[in-house]
């Protein structure tokens, strides 16, 4: 019997993390008999890039989402004579009727400061409560829920959901605050993705990275949300990331400028980083020979093999960080939430969390020497629990089946 999965909250386009989720899932729960349905933010892009034959992608862009699908599925739920009608005009809504599950993988949701995005994270499972189609929350960062409004919203929906799986110990403490029943501990999907033989052969043919051979490569993945909000406090943070890099190759070491959101040929900052690592590698001194741009869109796992071949890793990017962690690259990260101490904590490595108001060229540089100099410890830490938070990522699986099997 075929098993009809929708996904929804993640893409192949734009970041590369939503991506390894949604990798991760066809990796794990795809089979001959498996269909996949992404309701896609960038359905045009994404439909460019899908080389997967058992994923269709379909529209459900933002206003679309919010506005038409949210709209038929109410009409849906309140008049069953329209309902074949309602399947036969969308195909988002066949999809999402038809679906043994629907998988939001959105990554942070239901978060207080992050109100403006509160009407999308509801508005992306609604549809589907109202057609009666289990919702999966794989793993990703929920709370806290002080704010009234978010934790009124929290308190409303996430108790509809069929299972959450928390992403980590601190998100996992902010739902059972919420006293929910449905909750099961795991880690972020991206660490179930595989990088397979012919990806790396994929990445290895868009770069020439013999320049750097012969010397220890850092690799740096900024962030545009991280530059938001360093900005918005008065720094400068392409300049202060450029500055940091300057130091590190001053300091005999190559570095790998990683942008790993990206949204080929668009000059937008959402989910886009490429325009901010463009500004920071033109304010480089020395790019002939130590320093190696990643700048063409690659796919997730395409970045996993790069990142793999650097020996540290600074990451903004979440799922940077997820990457260099699962290749076992001791990692610095300089965060904005309660999301990447929550990971780092499963590797026992939350001391090399910086949060953003620690942010700055000089503390960069320190703590980026402290890291070099416990190198093997944070080796063996990585290698000790790499395997523990694989098993934790596969939680989401079982539980996906089991959704999947009951309904």
């Amino acid at each position: 019997m075929t098993k009809k999965i929708a996904i929804i909250g993640s893409a192949l386009s734009g970041n590369k993390g939503a991506a390894a989720m949604l990798e991760s899932a066809i990796q794990t729960l795809g089979d001959e008999d498996t269909e996949f349905t992404l309701l896609s933010m960038y359905p045009a892009s994404d439909a460019q890039q899908n080389v997967y034959s058992n994923l269709k992608i379909v529209d459900a862009s933002p206003l679309r989402l919010g506005v038409v699908i949210n709209s038929l599925a109410l009409a849906y739920r309140l008049f069953p004579p329209l309902r074949k009608t309602i399947c036969a005009k969308s195909s988002a809504m066949k999809s999402l009727v038809e679906a043994d599950v629907l998988l939001d993988q959105g990554g942070i949701t239901f978060v207080d400061g992050r109100e403006k995005f509160l009407l999308y994270n509801i508005a992306s499972i609604l549809p589907a409560l109202n057609v009666k189609t289990p919702v999966v929350k794989c793993a990703q960062a929920l709370g806290p829920f002080s704010n009234p409004i978010n934790r009124f919203a929290a308190k409303t929906y996430l108790p509809k959901v069929t299972a959450i799986v928390s992403r980590g110990r601190i998100t996992h403490k902010y739902l059972q605050d919420l006293q929910l029943s449905n909750v099961f501990a795991g880690a972020d999907y991206a660490f179930s993705l595989e990088l397979t033989k012919q990806e790396a052969t994929n990445a290895k043919t868009k770069f020439d990275a013999t320049k750097l051979h012969g010397k220890k490569i850092v690799g740096v993945s900024p962030s545009q949300v991280m530059q938001k909000k360093v900005d918005a406090a008065g720094g400068d943070y392409a300049n202060e990331i450029a500055m940091f890099i300057d130091a590190v190759v001053s300091q005999g070491h190559a570095v790998m400028l990683v942008p790993h959101s990206v949204r080929s040929n668009q000059d937008k900052m959402h989910n886009n980083d490429m325009p901010l690592c463009k500004n920071i590698y033109s304010r480089l001194k020395d790019k002939k020979d130590s320093i190696l741009f990643l700048n063409k869109e690659l796919g997730s796992q395409e970045l996993r093999y790069w990142i793999g071949e650097c020996d540290y890793f600074v990451a903004s990017r979440f799922h940077a960080m997820v990457s260099s962690l699962a290749m076992g690259v001791p990692t610095l990260v300089v965060g904005w939430s309660h999301k990447y101490r929550e990971v780092l904590e499963m590797f026992e490595l939350e001391e090399w969390a910086m949060e953003q108001n620690d942010f700055s060229v000089d503390t960069l540089e320190e703590r980026l020497k402290q890291l070099i100099n416990d190198e093997e410890l944070v080796r063996r830490k990585l290698k000790q629990h790499l395997p523990e938070v694989k098993a934790k990522s596969r939680v989401q699986v079982d539980v996906i089946n089991e959704v999947v099997k009951g309904n």
